[in-house]
């Protein structure tokens, strides 16, 4: 058996917390950790964003977009990013000059230390303008901005993890709808084939050839054959329901095709992996962690920058205009710098920049944490559909086999060189072996899904 071999080491020298930020890098190296490479697997093809159309099933595919389109975890992720894109271009305006701008007229007696006689009612019309403009000599302005970016890139990780649950969840349902419809199918079948064996050891009891002992063992296995049926059907039953609530809809919105479906689903070529990096880019937990730490980081400068004095330009300018002195306006204004300096009681702004590197020590830690995870659940999975595709390879030889057997077994009762009783021990033996087939087609088929979940999916 060939070998993967994959070692995702993280690079942290570059990233250390501080104002200075440099993303991880994963760099894949020719010795480490090994993944085994599963039969069927590609570790050097990447995998695509649409990954269901792997399975070259138009049914899936319009599945997967109606799910995309209806979840509604999915509808409050996309909201939360709004909101977090907002937010960006609410710290984006911190670059631009803030302006403030009033003006009203009133009617009114005029005020003074005495007594105003009385008719000394007037117009007063007056405005104003401010401006002001911060000088972002420390980075503060940048550093916020780069945090707020970062945060919306985090969130919008955590958007494309929902669209990768809700694509795996619909087609996992989707392929457990078809399997089990198989499953029935292959049941039936079964069925079907022990009431054939039936009618004819009834027909030799009636002609005096087979005692009541055989009559009773071909009913016992029509039995046991008629017992499958009901809990595939209802296994298929709760698949179809799950696929409809992720459709958004009732049972019935299912599609006629999938409610019918009894080929199962596979892709049509080998599963492709990708590198390291790849994985980096493609997983949304991993972007997320990554995004976090960046803007945790960024964040360090921010309340860095608040130890150094802020200064901002500003300039505003008034207007006054009543009855006593029209002709003669009143206007006023005035232009220059401010500074505003916590020192020498630098203390608060000290610890706020301990509080965000502590942070940023806890987010690197969960990004290191999310790295090796994501390489654990990689190597589990390919691990699991490695497993399941060999002993699906071997069940489908036993199945082979037992009809085979079965067969034999038919032919030789018939000629009268073997007993009933090898008859329906091969019938039963090869009924089992259709049964574990097919749950084995069930398993394999959800140890795809968890292999493309582990690979980071697609959401394109």
């Amino acid at each position: 058996m060939r070998k993967l071999i994959l070692l995702l080491s993280l690079t942290t020298a570059g990233c250390a917390v501080g104002p200075h930020y440099e993303p991880p890098q994963i760099e894949v190296k020719s010795a480490g950790a090994y993944i085994t490479e599963a039969h069927g697997v590609d570790g050097t093809a990447a995998l695509p964003d649409h990954w269901w159309r792997l399975y070259d099933d138009p049914v899936l595919d319009g599945l997967v977009e109606r799910a995309l389109a209806a979840n509604t975890d999915l509808r409050v992720a996309s909201a939360n990013l709004a909101k977090a894109q907002a937010v960006l271009g609410e710290t984006r305006a911190g670059r631009l000059p803030s302006t403030g701008l009033s003006g009203g007229t009133s009617y009114g007696s005029a005020t003074g230390g005495s007594p105003q006689p009385a008719g000394n009612e007037q117009w007063t019309h007056s405005g104003g303008l401010a401006l002001s403009w911060e000088v972002d000599l420390f980075g503060r302005v940048v550093r916020a901005i780069g945090a707020a970016r970062a945060d919306a890139e985090a969130v919008e990780a955590v958007r494309d993890a929902v669209r990768v649950t809700v694509a795996a969840e619909t087609a996992r349902a989707y392929g457990d709808a078809c399997t089990f419809g198989a499953s029935a199918m292959i049941a039936r079948t079964s069925l079907a084939t022990t009431e054939d064996s039936l009618r004819i050891v009834t027909a030799q009891q009636q002609a005096g050839s087979v005692g009541r002992l055989e009559v009773e063992r071909a009913a016992g296995a029509v039995a046991t054959a008629r017992a499958a049926i009901p809990e595939l059907d209802g296994l298929r039953r709760v698949a179809l329901l799950e696929l409809a609530a992720l459709l958004g809809g009732q049972p019935g919105d299912v599609p006629i095709e999938a409610q019918n479906c009894t080929d199962i689903p596979a892709p049509i070529a080998t599963l492709p992996i990708g590198d390291g990096n790849a994985l980096l880019r493609r997983r949304p937990d991993l972007r997320e962690a990554e995004r976090r730490l960046a803007a945790d980081t960024a964040r360090i400068g921010v309340a860095t920058a608040d130890l150094y004095p802020r200064i901002q330009l500003g300039a505003n300018g008034n207007f006054l205009r009543d009855d006593d002195t029209k002709g003669s306006d009143s206007f006023g204004f005035s232009l220059g710098p401010l500074l505003s300096w916590s020192f020498p009681n630098v203390a608060v702004a000290r610890s706020r920049v301990k509080q965000a590197e502590a942070q940023g020590e806890a987010s690197l830690a969960t990004f290191d944490g999310k790295v090796i995870g994501a390489l654990k659940e990689v190597e589990q999975a390919l691990a699991r559909y490695d497993a399941g595709q060999q002993r699906h390879a071997a069940l489908t030889e036993a199945r082979d086999r037992a009809q085979t057997s079965y067969g034999l077994a038919q032919a030789r009762y018939r000629a009268g060189s073997v007993s009933l009783l090898d008859t329906v021990i091969a019938q039963q033996s090869l009924i089992e072996a259709r049964a574990t087939l097919a749950t084995s087609q069930q398993q394999l088929g959800s140890a795809r899904i968890d292999l493309f979940k582990a690979l980071g999916g697609g959401w394109g």
